[in-house]
């Protein structure tokens, strides 16, 4: 009788412990020393918790490509930076600062830079950087979009391994500024091989030094960065793009969500960790909300370009009709809704810049509002009637908004003019199509020195056909500094008002919804999640 007690007592118990070994799932996660939750990492030495960090950014739009040396677009920029880097960076003041380089020295006649190179430093695909994969990078930036006439005849040359020398015929202030630049176009490094091999329409390889890996694309969905474990980063304390630079998430998913209250929903769902460019409306709502922050940053500036090569304003009257007929503060109040969200600005700067960059020339034709001056010199232009065709995105939804205001006010000097709607890499291929519109809807990245600037390039969507800005940008770029520049800018701006390429409305901000979890939401020209951890406790 004992031991059929016995035996029934024992079978009830393995019948407990095998029960309590199937539900350890549900109540512990079913850790045991073999077996650990798949986002889980190590407790170190030091008692640090090393948890897997995953990061999903709801972002507006989707790039039409990855390779900045082709194309200035903010979405590509945004994305890159964390896989590919630069020669020279700056700092939170802007000051430039070395990155992939060690140092660097100009020649006395001011005509040659050498640059020291970091030894060490590693690709994505094990090669060690060289001198010969930065020369081909940077000649191959300098001849496409981001560099192009940057450098007028300069070249890149390979003196070691460890030595590249930049050659210019003349001195030229803006050559440091230039390469330090992170925003739309420019001048990543990548290996010589990729390089070779690439055509005029990008890189198919996405392989830098940066403190991320590219992963996969999956088109309409989510480009997956990874953390890269063989980083090689500087030792300096972090100081805006300069210095240390940490991959503390494991993870980056920028996923595609066009519609922007789909981005505002799952920012208040918890599906994102970081929801960018929330409307306006939106943000106001969301202020205050728990377990959310709102981040305003300044971002660019909103700009209407002209086709100066096919249309109706090849006619510089129809151009000065329009400039003359816009009430730039409607605009903006449409596209940005608060005053806190936008800046009224003449310059062809940002005012973050105008310390270094400003002038008030032009300042009268900035902003008219004049319907009646707007009639009359549309009365004095060509124009007869013809269809004017905007072309802007939703996915930018302060661009269409501006838009929509724009035609009203076009209109309301007797244009006959329609909006039409484009998905982003849809417009972007557009612009460069002579035929396809009239006027395009963008918003201009800052740039780091004048002559940068898109709407002053004759190879930029808009077809600028004027020799007098290429004799004034060469003026300005041979000056042997910067402060000798300065009274260019004034000539620079004087040309933009009279030849009228864009109509420049203002600067405004973007707003970034975070959770409160996100530790050091950083912006310089553009996001950036190195040394961005997420505090899950």
């Amino acid at each position: 009788m004992q031991r059929k007690l016995f035996t029934i007592l024992l079978l009830a118990l393995l019948l407990i412990v095998g029960l309590a070994a199937c539900g350890g799932d549900k109540e512990t996660g079913g850790e045991n020393e073999n077996s650990k939750d798949a986002n889980t990492k190590d407790t170190d030495a030091e008692g640090n918790n090393d948890e897997f960090q995953e990061l999903k950014i709801a972002y507006s739009a989707q790039p039409h490509m990855l390779d900045p040396h082709v194309t200035t677009n903010i979405a590509t920029s945004d994305i890159s930076r964390h896989f590919f880097e630069t020669l020279l960076t700056v700092d939170s003041e802007f000051n430039v600062q070395p990155m992939l380089a060690e140092s660097w020295e100009l020649s006395d006649d001011g005509k040659t830079y050498t640059f020291k190179l970091r030894q060490g430093v590693e690709f994505h695909n094990g090669k060690e950087l060289k001198a010969e994969d930065v020369v081909a990078s940077l000649n191959r930036w300098k001849d496409l979009s981001g560099g192009r006439g940057l450098f007028l005849d300069s070249t890149f040359v390979e003196v070691d391994d460890y030595t590249v020398e930049l050659q210019m015929p003349e001195p030229l202030s803006i050559a440091l500024t230039g390469l330090s630049y992170m925003g739309g176009g420019y001048a990543a490094i990548m290996p010589k091989e990729i390089i070779e091999g690439a055509s005029e329409d990008g890189v198919t390889e996405y392989i830098g030094t940066g403190p991320y890996e590219f992963e996969e694309w999956r088109q309409d969905q989510h480009i997956l960065l990874t953390k890269n474990d063989n980083y090689q980063s500087r030792d300096e304390e972090p100081d805006g793009l300069f210095g240390k630079r940490e991959a503390i998430i494991d993870e980056i998913y920028f996923m595609f969500v066009t519609d922007s209250s789909t981005r505002v929903a799952g920012i208040q769902s918890g599906e994102y960790d970081i929801a960018h460019a929330v409307p306006f409306d939106s943000a106001d709502q969301l202020e205050g909300s728990p377990g959310l922050e709102n981040h305003i940053y300044p971002t660019a500036f909103l700009i209407a370009h002209f086709n100066k090569k096919n249309g109706v304003f090849t006619d510089p009257k129809a151009r000065e009709a329009a400039l003359a007929v816009v009430n730039a503060e409607d605009v903006l109040k449409a596209a940005y809704s608060n005053d806190k969200y936008y800046m009224l600005n003449h310059s062809l700067m940002m005012p973050h810049q105008q310390d270094q960059w400003y002038s008030d020339v032009g300042e009268e034709l900035y902003n008219q509002n004049d319907l009646e001056k707007a009639k009359a010199l549309l009365e004095e232009s060509n124009y007869n009637g013809e269809e004017v065709r905007i072309i802007a995105t939703r996915d930018y939804e302060d661009q269409y908004l501006g838009g929509v205001v724009l035609q009203e006010q076009l209109e309301s000097m007797g244009m006959n003019v329609t909006l039409e709607i484009y998905d982003w890499p849809t417009l972007s291929d557009l612009i460069y199509e002579e035929d396809a519109y009239d006027i395009f809807m963008m918003g201009n990245t800052p740039v780091s020195e004048p002559t940068s600037s898109v709407f002053l390039r004759p190879d930029y969507a808009g077809f600028i056909d004027d020799p007098k800005i290429v004799e004034l940008v060469d003026e300005f770029r041979s000056k042997p500094t910067a402060e000798e520049a300065k009274p260019i800018f004034d000539e620079l701006q004087a040309w933009f008002y009279e030849y009228i390429p864009a109509i420049r409305f203002g600067d405004f901000n973007r707003v970034a919804t975070t959770k409160d979890t996100i530790d050091k939401f950083q912006y310089l020209d553009g996001f950036y999640f190195w040394n961005m951890s997420i505090d899950n406790e």
